[in-house]
């Protein structure tokens, strides 16, 4: 039975993620930080208890910013293949935290490489990288693409994405670079403008808010389902010698065409609701990015299957049952989520 090792597996991309190698027939092991509250909503439907014999799903506290454990960790599981998920992963966060996020997001990686080196464990490596890191690069976006990273958040992800090739060249370690280019999911965090927009669209929709503050209307991404993305992964760490792949839809839309479609899809009026707010700028914007998968599609067979209306009506229809459960505990006279106070 192979082992996995998945850090951020608590994330968007670790739910999905743990998902498809259980059904593979892994054993899979999860870093997640040690917190007062249970944060594991996203795989608590994947969890047995630790003394079902069937078990094959596996938490382990840990801190990507702790390098004698993460070796420990190594060690201990022998993971034949690691995928490091885990990272300070908001943007426009990144501006207000960028120490921490260099330090996890940029660091960690280097960290985990290490406890490889250091350990000698035969393993394969995946590093989440990121289409942030083209920044400023005009499109369309790949492997050969100059990074113009326009964030602190970026600026990480483009050390933690030399520090990996430097790792393979160096020492050998079978590491490889996905360089995955948006990606959203019912499961997506709320405070990412597309769930963020289907969130509060659902919402308004059944009388439980009226307005819906974003920043900048006029960007554009390549937005694909998270759930494609993570077979991505798995392809990758399933080839002969390690490579580093673009992996995108070769579509792009504006942040405006997302939320006019959402909200027509839910018969509103978006003019009627969406209003500007700066606060949610970043200081650099990235203005476009539309990635060409081609080499991933060629060597890895790999194509995205859900659409990007696919996509969009997945989102709504999770967000509108969550928005009916509020509203029920709200007619029963319960308080509302905390969703109302993430701008």
């Amino acid at each position: 039975m192979k082992k996995a090792l998945i850090t951020g597996i608590t994330g968007q991309d670790g739910s999905y993620l743990t998902e498809f190698l259980l059904e593979k027939g892994y054993e899979v092991h999860g870093l997640i930080r040690r917190s007062s509250t249970f944060n594991t909503d996203r795989i608590d439907h994947l969890y047995r208890d630790l003394h079902d014999p069937q078990a094959r799903l596996f938490l382990h506290y840990g801190d990507l910013s702790v390098s004698g454990q993460l070796m420990d960790l190594l060690a201990s599981i022998n993971p034949s293949e690691i995928y490091h998920l885990g990272a300070q992963s908001h943007v426009r966060v990144s501006f207000d935290m960028p120490e921490y996020t260099a330090d996890i997001t940029g660091l960690g990686t280097l960290r985990i490489l290490e406890a490889i080196r250091k350990t000698g464990i035969r393993t394969k490596f995946y590093q989440a990288s990121s289409s942030e890191m083209f920044g400023a690069a005009p499109p369309p976006q790949h492997e050969k693409t100059l990074f113009q990273p326009r964030s602190p958040y970026a600026a990480a992800k483009v050390y933690a994405y030399h520090i990996v090739q430097n790792y393979r060249d160096a020492y050998g370690i079978f590491a490889t670079n996905g360089i995955l280019f948006n990606h959203e999911s019912p499961r997506r965090g709320e405070t990412f403008v597309t769930r963020k927009i289907t969130r509060a669209a659902a919402q308004i929709k059944l009388g439980l808010r009226d307005k819906l503050y974003l920043g900048n209307l006029e960007a554009k991404r390549d937005w694909g389902f998270a759930g494609d993305f993570v077979e991505a992964m798995w392809l990758m760490l399933q080839q002969d010698e390690p490579d580093d792949y673009a992996i995108a839809t070769g579509e792009t839309h504006s942040v405006r065409e997302f939320a006019e479609k959402v909200f027509r899809k839910l018969d509103l009026d978006y003019a009627a609701h969406v209003e500007i707010d700066a606060r949610y700028f970043r200081p650099t914007e990235v203005d476009i990015l539309l990635g060409d998968s081609s080499k991933a599609r060629k060597k890895l067979n790999w194509r995205p299957k859900v659409s990007f209306d696919e996509l969009i009506d997945m989102m709504i229809a999770a967000d509108l049952e969550l928005a009916r459960k509020e509203k029920t505990l709200k007619d029963a006279g319960f308080s509302c989520t905390n969703s109302e106070r993430i701008g």
